[in-house]
């Protein structure tokens, strides 16, 4: 079996191009005691790797090193198990790479994926780490009230479209924000969002004051930036906002080049609460996420879009194109035969 790799050769200078990734073949390896050979099928694209492809990322994990596969999250089948609790056949995901065959290590976390709970490539989408952070950002942060506002930033997106929804199902007014009149239709037509606008062609603060009259009691902020400062100037007494993403500020190559938040004394005059999290700090809640989220998609409560591309040698461009907003919902990239369809 002929492996093929996406490599990560170039850090970015503002936007990610596509000179930033080599493809190349490699040579499949034979897994050792406790590990397992792994036939990926889905390919993560996510917004915080383009964090990490800076060499001062400040993420925990650290940065994205040159000349390595680039890493991401998977769902795959395994070819080969010389691991205890995994079999030859199953259906798993974990922080595997853009690669064909990714041969996990035994020290490293693996999930199974059930195909019960609907199709596999949710193991990476609604039912895994964009589900859960949305679900960790709404419950643990956000705890939303019947009749609150919440207002949802990149809302047509993996995460967003999550949030806005689970406020839906709270009992709140939920408003969006997206790039492009499809995206606003999509919140308002098919998520069910009460209001959405289109960033692009409107003044935000004058979108918001329009769409929350009454204020803004839980932000969940994908984007950072002018948004956030808007949002800021605009919170209820208590307002809660669950700081998820940055999208905005991703590709600042310096500080003065960052957005200078202006509105931050407003969290002390409405005695509101911001925190910033990720869902690594959140892995604990996982079996009762997947479990609730699960019942939500079967009774219909929670709808998912899927935007997937085809090939492994076009992951570098569903990367690149998503960053600039051209995906609605999940982008993945299937690399391979999925036997569960």
């Amino acid at each position: 079996m002929q492996n093929r790799q996406v490599i990560f050769v170039k850090r970015p200078v503002g936007e990610v191009t596509s000179d930033c990734f080599e493809l190349r073949a490699a040579e499949t390896p034979e897994p050792a005691d406790g590990e397992v050979l792994i036939r990926n099928i889905y390919l993560s694209c996510d917004p915080y790797m383009r964090s990490q492809m800076d060499e001062n990322s400040g993420y925990a994990r650290g940065a994205f090193g040159l000349g390595n596969v680039m890493p991401a999250r998977v769902v795959g089948q395994i070819v080969k198990s010389r691991r205890k609790g995994f079999a030859d056949g199953d259906f798993v995901w974990g922080f595997f790479a853009w690669e064909l065959y990714t041969c996990h290590p035994a020290s490293a976390d693996l999930w199974h994926v059930d195909p019960a709970h609907g199709p596999i490539s949710h193991g990476i989408s609604v039912l895994g780490m964009p589900g859960l952070t949305a679900y960790a950002g709404m419950m643990n942060i956000g705890k939303v009230q019947p009749g609150e506002t919440v207002f949802v930033s990149a809302a047509s997106g993996a995460v967003g479209s999550v949030a806005g929804q689970l406020g839906r199902i709270a009992g709140a007014r939920v408003v969006g924000s997206a790039g492009s009149a499809v995206k606003v239709a999509h919140m308002t037509n098919v998520l069910g969002f009460d209001a959405a606008y289109n960033y692009r062609d409107v003044e935000i603060g004058s979108a918001l004051d329009e769409h929350c009259p009454d204020g803004i009691d839980v932000y969940f902020d994908n984007v950072g930036g002018e948004t956030l400062d808007a949002v800021l100037a605009r919170i209820n007494e208590g307002a809660r906002l669950p700081i998820c993403g940055q999208i905005s500020q991703y590709d600042a190559q310096a500080n003065d080049e960052l957005y200078g938040i202006r509105n931050i004394t407003n969290l002390l005059r409405k005695h509101a609460t911001m925190i910033g999290f990720s869902v690594r700090n959140n892995m604990e809640m996982f079996d009762e996420f997947l479990i609730r989220m699960a019942a939500l998609m079967k009774a219909g409560d929670v709808v998912y879009t899927e935007d997937i591309k085809e090939g492994i040698d076009n992951t570098p461009e569903a990367f690149i194109s998503m960053m600039r907003g051209e995906n609605i919902g999940k982008r993945l990239v299937r690399v391979g035969d999925d036997p569960s369809l």
